[in-house]
C-alpha cells in the first residue's frame, strides 16, 4: 500500500529548510535526545529503539535496536581505555543508491539528534559519520549542523545540562566502494588501508581502535528523533509489514529509465509497481519493464514476469502466492522471500530494449575495479567475469565461456572475508540465469555490441 509520509522530509526543498531553526520549529527537533538524555535510562533507549522495528537502511536489514542490544552493558567514562564508538555509515557509493544524500543535505540536524539518542544508548561519548568523499554539500550541511547544535549546548561535556559528554565528527572516505563495508570502514577511520576484517570479533566487541561499536547506516540513525517522537510502537505500525518486524517510515529512491527520477518517504511496504508508476510517473517512452534492480547494483534482478511461490498459508508471502513479483510489499523479508534483497531501497529500473549482456559488463566493471583485493575469490573472479563478459560482447566466446561464468560467481559466493564478493556474484548470477537467451545469442553471432550500443543504459 503506497501511503506518503514527510517526517524525515518535512524540510526538504524550504529556504534554509537544513538550518536548526526550521528543524525545531518544523519537526520538534532535539526534544527527543533532551527528553533520552534527562529522563530516560540506556536500557530504555535501547528498549524504545527496538519496539520501533527499523531494519537497518543500508543493505542487510539488522533491526537496529538489536544491534545496540549488543554493546557492552557498562558505560565507561570518557577517557577511559576502552571508551565505546558509533559509526554511522554515510558512504553510499552503489550505483543507484542516491537517498542518504538527501538527508545529509536537506535534514542533517535528524542525523545530529539521531547520533545523540544513539550514543546514549549504547554507551558512547563520540559518533563519526563516514561520508563519501565526493558528497562535499552533504559534509558541509553535516558539519554547520553539528556547530549550531554545539552551540546550543546539544553537544560538548554536559549536552541538555546531562552530564554526558557527546561529539559528532564528519570523517571524510577516500572514495573506495569497500568502505562502505562496515570493518573497511573502521580501518578506514583508523588511517589504515580499507579492507575488511575477519569476524569474530565484531565491531560490538572490537570496533573502532579496538573498543566497542556500533555501525549504523545514516538514514538508520535519521529515522530515531522520529520514532521516539512517536513512541517505537506507534512507529513501527505505520509500516505495512509491522507485523513481521519490518516497521515505520523510508527513504524510496527511483531511477534509471522513469519519467521521474526521486527520492521519496513512504510508509514501509509499497510495491515496485507502485514506485515505478504512482511515484515515478511510468517508463521512459512508454516502454515495457525489462526489469528492476531493488536495492543498488549488488542485488538480483527482478523481472515482472516472476511469480511469487508460497502456498504455505503459514509463509508472510502467502497472500501474494501466484502473484507477480512487483506486487508484493517491499520489506526486507519479503524481498529474500523472492529471491532477492531490498538492499538500500533504492530502485533501478530497465526498460525493455536495454541489452542485459551490455548491463553485465557495466556492473562488472564496477565491481572489478572496486574490489580491495584481499580475497581471491573476489580479486580473481570478479576480473574474470569481466574478461568473459567483453569477450561475449566482441563475439568471441563460446558457449563453454558462458558456462563457465556460472562456475565463476557460484566460486566467489560465500568464499570470502566480507559480502562485496557476494555482491559481485549475486546479480552476476540472476542476470545469466534470467537472460541466458541473450547472452546465447551472442555467443551464436545473432547480436553484435553495436547493437546494445543503439540503446541507453540506465545509469546515464
Amino acid at each position: 500500500m503506497l501511503k506518503r509520509t514527510n517526517y524525515l522530509t518535512k524540510t526538504y526543498g524550504k529556504p534554509e529548510g537544513w538550518g536548526l531553526a526550521a528543524y525545531e520549529c518544523d519537526l520538534g527537533g532535539y526534544a527527543q535526545a533532551r527528553r533520552a538524555l534527562t529522563t530516560m535510562t540506556r536500557e530504555q533507549v535501547v528498549d524504545e529503539a527496538k519496539k520501533a522495528n527499523i531494519r537497518g537502511r543500508g543493505g542487510a536489514g539488522f533491526p537496529m535496536g538489536v544491534k545496540w542490544s549488543f554493546m557492552p552493558k557498562a558505560t565507561p567514562a570518557p577517557g577511559t581505555a576502552k571508551p565505546h564508538y558509533l559509526v554511522v555509515n554515510a558512504d553510499e557509493g552503489e550505483p543507484g543508491t542516491h537517498k542518504d544524500r538527501t538527508l545529509m543535505e536537506e535534514n542533517p540536524h535528524a542525523c545530529v539528534e539521531g547520533c545523540i539518542i544513539a550514543c546514549y544508548g549504547i554507551g558512547a561519548h563520540i559518533a563519526y559519520i563516514y561520508v563519501r568523499d565526493e558528497l562535499h554539500l552533504s559534509k558541509a550541511r553535516l558539519e554547520g549542523a553539528i556547530q549550531e547544535a554545539r552551540a546550543k549546548g546539544y553537544l560538548g561535556k554536559t549536552p541538555f545540562g546531562k552530564d554526558y559528554a557527546v561529539e559528532v565528527h564528519v570523517h571524510s572516505g577516500a572514495g573506495a566502494y569497500i568502505c562502505g563495508e562496515e570493518t573497511s570502514m573502521l580501518n578506514s577511520i583508523e588511517g589504515r588501508r580499507g579492507e575488511p576484517r575477519m569476524k569474530p570479533p565484531f565491531p560490538a566487541n572490537a570496533g573502532a581502535f579496538g573498543c566497542p561499536t556500533t555501525v549504523n547506516n545514516l538514514e538508520t540513525i535519521a529515522a530515531v528523533p522520529t520514532a521516539f517522537g512517536m513512541g517505537g510502537e506507534e512507529f513501527s505500525k505505520l509500516s505495512a509489514l509491522h507485523h513481521i518486524g519490518d516497521g515505520g517510515v523510508r527513504l524510496y529512491g527511483v531511477n534509471g529509465h522513469v519519467k521521474k527520477p526521486c527520492v521519496v518517504e513512504l510508509a514501509v511496504g509499497p510495491t515496485f509497481n507502485e514506485l515505478i508508476h504512482d511515484v515515478a510517473g511510468g517508463v521512459t517512452g512508454d516502454k515495457g519493464i525489462l526489469c528492476v534492480i531493488p536495492g543498488g547494483s549488488s542485488t538480483p534482478v527482478m523481472k515482472p514476469s516472476e511469480t511469487v511461490h508460497a502456498p504455505d498459508p503459514k509463509s508472510p508471502l502467502h497472500p501474494w502466492h501466484g502473484k507477480s513479483v512487483f506486487d508484493v510489499p517491499l520489506g526486507v523479508d519479503t524481498m529474500r522471500g523472492v529471491g532477492t534483497m531490498l538492499g538500500t531501497c533504492c530502485v533501478t529500473v530497465i526498460a525493455e530494449g536495454t541489452d542485459p549482456v551490455s548491463c553485465m559488463q557495466n556492473l562488472m566493471q564496477f565491481y572489478r575495479h572496486e574490489s580491495c583485493g584481499q580475497c581471491t575469490p573476489c580479486r580473481e573472479g570478479g576480473a574474470w567475469l569481466l574478461r568473459v563478459s567483453e569477450k561475449i560482447l566482441e563475439g568471441k566466446a563460446s558457449m563453454k565461456d558462458l558456462d563457465g561464468m556460472h562456475d565463476i560467481a557460484n566460486g566467489i559466493m560465500g568464499n570470502t572475508i566480507c559480502a562485496f564478493g557476494e555482491g559481485t556474484a549475486m546479480p552476476a548470477l540472476a542476470i545469466l540465469q534470467k537472460f541466458r537467451p541473450e547472452f546465447e545469442a551472442y555467443v551464436r553471432g545473432e547480436r553484435k555490441r553495436a547493437d546494445a550500443r543503439l540503446t541507453v543504459e540506465p545509469w546515464s
